[in-house]
């Protein structure tokens, strides 16, 4: 099917954006097939499709007239894996991302290999529409892989998570990054126990980082910080999480790598309600970590990256030590670099304390990103040297 570009959309195709939104066309068809971009001249521009998710209605291919098909699948699939040619490499971690939707310009789909198992997850209804065809050509790429599961990340009545073919992950399946190991758990959920964008993160940590200080990791999910400093040599370890899954599987990753949990702090509870109880029994630390989600709501609180992020660290700050190290993340979209910092800057001035910025960190190169679509290197993690009065 074809379908005519408007002025703003031509000019999106000549800077090769690859996310097509609803005034980039002319007249927008519903429709799961294959779709040709057409510029005013009627000359093909770029293949893709239309589907519906968070970022726009659709993507764009290649930015040629190409057919669509196994072939096609195949060699974006082939030009992924030479890009991870350094993790394959790896005695160190199995465990990374192969396929980056855009990055990888196959936008709507985004794979992460855990040893020989892959998890796929279909962003929009149009490619999960076509995921016979994408599989073929993923199973002609990675022969090694064993299984596959998917998860549902779009609008619709399928299960969220579902086997696609082979062999079925072990429960707990023990994962290896940095040296370190993880349980994961591909079958439960969308969630799978290890954020893996994080990666490079959790290496600083594990690589001595953290030696010899009390760590505070807030939002723990299942601990993965926590365990990366434990191994860097941290002297104790505090996690914070309001799920109550996050107890039982914060103590399973402890437990894999070698640490007795029960020496390890693991709370139940909500971050900010931490804070006060901390403050309260005169509780510091050396190293906090601030990695909370985008959105998130309790029964007294509603939380948002972009409008509260401020008080996480006014609050860090008042519980950590004379001097010490603030580690603030964002997987936030909608907030960029330059504005995240400048809320965690506002607020250590707010706090008159002293602060160097030491590190940053982007996405890590598993997770590849377009470099004219820039918006979807999400990740912006600071590193702050802090010292009080």
């Amino acid at each position: 099917m074809k379908m005519n570009l408007s002025k703003k959309g031509i000019k999106k195709f000549h800077k090769k954006k690859p996310l097509i939104q609803e005034d980039d066309l002319l007249q927008v068809k519903d429709t799961q097939d294959w779709v040709s971009f057409v510029d005013s001249q009627g000359k093909i521009v770029g293949t893709g499709y239309l589907g519906k998710q968070n970022k726009g209605i659709g993507w764009v291919l290649a930015f040629e007239d190409r057919p669509i098909n196994k072939d096609f699948f195949e060699a974006a699939f082939a030009k992924a894996k030479a890009k991870r040619s350094a993790y394959y490499a790896s005695e160190e971690t199995d465990a990374f991302r192969i396929v980056n939707g855009e990055g990888d310009h196959l936008g709507g789909l985004t794979i992460d290999l855990y040893r020989e198992f892959a998890v796929f997850s279909w962003y929009n209804e149009t490619l999960y529409q076509n995921k016979s065809l994408l599989i073929q050509a993923f199973q002609q790429v990675f022969p090694e892989v064993k299984g596959a599961v998917e998860k549902i990340r779009f609008d619709s009545d399928l299960p969220e998570s579902a086997a696609v073919y082979g062999e079925e992950a072990p429960e707990p399946l023990i994962v290896k990054e940095n040296g370190v190991h993880y349980a994961t758990y591909l079958n439960e959920g969308l969630m799978t126990g290890i954020f893996l964008d994080q990666k490079e993160v959790r290496g600083q940590l594990a690589e001595g980082l953290s030696a010899g200080m009390t760590v505070l990791n807030m939002f723990s999910y299942t601990g993965a910080f926590s365990v990366a400093a434990a191994m860097g040599g941290a002297t104790k370890t505090t996690s914070v999480d309001l799920a109550k899954r996050s107890l039982e599987k914060t103590k399973e990753q402890f437990a894999i790598n070698g640490f007795d949990p029960e020496k390890q702090k693991i709370h139940v509870m909500d971050v900010f309600g931490y804070f006060k109880y901390a403050k309260k029994k005169e509780l510091t630390f050396d190293m906090i970590i601030l990695d909370p989600p985008s959105f998130a709501r309790n029964k007294k609180k509603v939380f948002s990256v972009a409008k509260n992020y401020g008080e996480l660290v006014t609050d860090s700050l008042a519980i950590m030590n004379k001097e010490g190290l603030l580690i603030a993340s964002t997987n936030a979209a909608n907030l960029s670099p330059k504005k995240f910092q400048q809320m965690i800057e506002e607020a250590m001035d707010q706090a008159q304390v002293t602060y160097q910025c030491t590190q940053e960190y982007r996405l890590p190169s598993d997770f590849a990103v377009d470099p004219n679509f820039l918006e979807g290197n999400y990740l912006k993690v600071f590193f702050y040297q802090i010292k009080k009065e």
